[in-house]
């Protein structure tokens, strides 16, 4: 995730509610009421969120465009969603089982691999209408989704009911969260000026973990012991022990490095939003840079075969070879 979601999210909303507010706009409609409109070039606009659903690969995007491909992000097809909030995030712990969730407070559910979407949740009066930036699940009834001002959602029961963990979080000062992520056996939060949360499990609380930078990060990645933290300005840390001990990982980049994925042959690949792409064949601890002939800025990266990953931003949906 990055600082632009959120900005995109804020600008977005205020704009609505300033012509809901006037009456500026005639046959003005609530995003949360319209379906998402069908266009032949959804896979083209801005593009924000990547998820594997089983052998399927599902994006997510702006108006609520949520694309689903069976060939590994050649082809694409257009599902039919509810809304036409923009949407940021998705995730699959199964095959079949998905939610995405964006502006609006809008959190959403696919029970058929993400051909078609129900609504679980959206901000009007009884719940918050911040934009939600991330989600992930551990299985098909616990997840977490986490967005603007300090936004951290939890369910037990698939989705039907959502609680807020915000007091039960290392965040007094509301700091906007960029990412959720499970890596091994622990569920990890980042966001902004160097937040790092870990949930412990015994206590059920996220607990604020030290970091030697103190910028926005906007994601975590790894697998295994191997746990990385990525953000603003190319920065990069490493931990092998659980966040007790960070090293920082040079990139060679002064951009702000904006998602992370591990590929089909296990190399962890960085993408920037300028559009750099690195790979690391030794579980993080360096990183090779990629030779692009198109570079494109990324959103969002996803390993779908193996040699190639795809790459979703402002651009759409564009399939990248790695050497």
């Amino acid at each position: 995730m990055n600082a632009r979601h959120f900005l995109m999210a804020l600008a977005a909303g205020t704009a609505l509610a300033g012509m809901a507010a006037t009456g500026a706009v005639e046959g003005w409609a609530d995003v949360l009421d319209t379906p998402a409109m069908q266009s032949p070039l959804a896979s083209r606009g801005l593009v924000t969120g990547l998820a594997q659903a089983g052998n399927r690969v599902v994006a997510v995007g702006q108006r609520g465009h949520i694309l689903w491909s069976d060939n590994a992000g050649q082809d694409w097809q257009q599902a039919k969603v509810p809304v036409s909030s923009d949407l940021v995030a998705v995730h699959f712990p199964s095959p079949d089982k998905g939610w995405a969730v964006g502006h609006d407070g809008v959190i959403l559910h696919s029970t058929d691999g993400g051909k078609s979407w129900q609504r679980q949740r959206d901000g009007r009066p009884d719940e918050a209408d911040v934009p939600l930036l991330d989600v992930w699940f551990g299985d098909e009834s616990t997840g977490w989704a986490v967005g603007a001002f300090g936004t951290l959602l939890a369910t037990t029961d698939g989705g039907a009911n959502w609680k807020s963990l915000q007091r039960d979080s290392d965040n007094p000062k509301k700091m906007h969260l960029y990412a959720v992520r499970g890596i091994g056996s622990d569920l990890w939060i980042a966001g902004e000026q160097g937040l790092l949360m870990k949930l412990d499990r015994a206590g059920g609380r996220f607990a604020a973990v030290p970091l030697p930078y103190q910028g926005t990060l906007f994601g975590v990645a790894g697998s295994g012991k191997t746990l990385l933290v990525h953000g603003l300005r190319g920065n990069l840390l490493r931990s092998t022990d659980g966040g007790a001990n960070w090293q920082a990982v040079p990139t060679g980049l002064q951009v702000g490095l904006t998602a992370a994925a591990v590929d089909a042959g296990g190399r962890i690949v960085l993408a920037s939003q300028a559009g750099h792409l690195l790979t690391s064949a030794d579980q993080g601890a360096s990183f090779s840079p990629v030779k692009l002939d198109r570079p494109v800025p990324a959103a969002a990266v996803l390993g779908v075969a193996p040699g190639r990953v795809l790459v979703a931003g402002p651009r759409g949906l564009q399939v990248q070879p790695l050497p």
